[in-house]
């Protein structure tokens, strides 16, 4: 297999880890100012599958995620434990986001 290939695999029954875990900045059908990191998005049906897969309407960001090994671990505790850390990992800190003063 090529080394610069991610491994994939299909997604785990009744997880949506990856839809609850991460905050989207970017507006949601049902959520126009996105969500907040540990929120189930409105938009996980009753089998926690993503009633916009496939559609125009689904955020880039959402897109953009593939189930693999490494996002989704073995579990879906364990996929939510690492989508967390990656989230925090990757949150700006406040002094990022500060308003720039006047000198």
């Amino acid at each position: 297999m090529d080394g610069d290939r991610r491994l994939t695999m299909e997604c785990r029954a009744l997880c949506g880890a990856c839809c609850t875990a991460p905050s989207i900045t970017s507006p949601i059908p049902g959520m126009p100012a996105g969500k907040p990191a540990g929120v189930p998005c409105v938009q996980l049906d009753e089998r926690m599958r993503c009633r916009l897969f496939g559609r125009p309407e689904r955020p880039a960001f959402c897109a953009s995620l593939r189930p693999g090994p490494d996002m989704c671990g073995s579990s879906r505790a364990q996929a939510l434990a690492m989508l967390a850390a990656l989230e925090e990992a990757t949150r700006p800190s406040p002094s990022d986001t500060a308003a720039p003063r006047n000198p």
